[in-house]
């Protein structure tokens, strides 16, 4: 492991002038998929069928005094048809606690399109930039806009990139500002299933302040929704049933885009309780892993490294947009040291799986977040033999 003080590893030029390609290549889909109106809004200037539509409706509606019915779906449903000229198909639901409403408010304030490139560049350069800060290496922001889960997040102006850059940040502030690191994870409650294992590393790994403020920040936040907005804090909660209802039993968005064991179960023709069940057995093998993990000595970056890709695991609900957490704990893996040519190539594999899933209708990002894994208990299994005490001779 690369020691602080120390001059961290540098990464291949190669494979950073590779990233810049690869990244750069995404930035001329995305140009020309915007010129010939295939992203973010139509011929006619009228938005399109993206995932950021809900958060600029769900800021409108809320700017007009009625952030209730944001999670009203039939409502939200005929905005949208106002919005786009015409009846999309299926719903593109606010499925958000009203702590998201901070963020989506500022937004509708823009027109549309610029709204959805503000929030995009803004959120990816967050999370470029904490990619970076982990990695210790500038270089590292340009591999972390290379991966498939990048593009996959871009094209519908989702939240992944947000969400990665907070639980970065928050695991690299956890031993110089714990407090900070808390009131980090405490914002991350916008897409709670993320986080579910975060309280495991912070008890067991006995970082109470950050466990405490997580905690605090949480409680907060609750209290401020219910005092400004009851209503919404009370839509949000008959919501929860639904939701989980409509993506998860029903697969309304289809089975083969929930990127979990459980939608790969079910898109195999396994039953809802039974995918659920083994869901479950995977989750509780997650929560034993990080418990184990954390309550060890091994290198906190290894530790970040293995806690992030669990977190992954552990969760049914998980789309592609989520796995720019994924390249945080790639470049923790890279913090801790190094990746040698075997964990290359496993690393490796694993994007080509990612990257597998813009071209089949398979949760293809399991496997990748399976791969990330193994290398990460190579490496706690190779931290474990060199720990142990060697034979001596006579």
């Amino acid at each position: 492991m690369t020691k602080e003080g120390e001059i961290p590893a540098r990464l291949p030029p190669l494979a950073i002038v590779a990233a810049a390609g690869i990244a750069f290549a995404y930035l001329v889909q995305l140009g020309i998929s915007f010129a010939g109106h295939g992203w973010i809004v139509d011929a006619s200037g009228h938005p399109l069928a993206q995932d950021f539509l809900s958060f600029w409706s769900a800021g409108q509606m809320a700017l007009k005094g009625h952030p209730a019915a944001a999670y009203d779906w039939p409502q939200m449903h005929a905005f949208h048809q106002q919005l786009m000229g015409h009846a999309p198909r299926g719903f593109l639901g606010w499925a958000y606690p009203p702590l998201f409403f901070v963020l989506v408010i500022p937004l509708a304030l823009m027109p549309y399109a610029a709204s959805f490139l503000v929030w995009v560049a803004a959120t990816l350069a967050l999370y470029a930039a904490t990619i970076a800060r982990v990695a210790r290496e500038r270089g590292a922001a340009l591999l972390a806009c290379a991966t498939p889960a990048a593009l996959g997040c871009a094209m519908p102006g989702q939240n992944g990139f947000l969400s990665a850059a907070l639980i970065g940040a928050a695991l690299l502030q956890l031993e110089a500002r714990p407090w900070l690191a808390g009131l980090l994870l405490g914002l991350l409650t916008y897409k709670p299933h993320l986080g579910l294992l975060f309280p495991v590393a912070l008890m067991l790994g006995g970082y109470w302040r950050a466990f405490f403020s997580a905690a605090a920040t949480a409680i907060l936040i609750l209290i401020l929704s219910w005092l400004m907005a009851a209503d919404s804090l009370a839509a949000f909660a008959a919501h929860l049933g639904s939701m989980s209802n409509n993506f998860l039993t029903e697969g309304t968005a289809g089975f083969f885009r929930q990127q979990s064991l459980y939608g790969l179960l079910r898109m195999s023709g396994v039953g809802d309780r039974m995918a659920f069940a083994v869901q479950g057995m995977l989750l509780a093998s997650m929560v034993l892993f990080v418990g184990w993990l954390w309550r060890g000595q091994r290198p906190l970056a290894l530790k970040c490294a293995g806690l992030c890709v669990a977190g992954l695991l552990a969760t049914p609900y998980l789309y592609f947009y989520d796995f720019p957490i994924l390249s945080v704990a790639i470049a923790f893996l890279w913090r801790d040291r190094p990746f040698n040519r075997r964990e290359t190539w496993i690393l490796v594999a694993s994007q080509l799986a990612m990257m597998a899933f813009l071209f089949v209708d398979a949760p293809t990002a399991f496997a990748g977040a399976l791969l990330v894994l193994l290398t990460v208990a190579e490496r706690i299994a190779g931290t474990a033999v060199r720990a142990a005490p060697q034979p001596r001779t006579a």
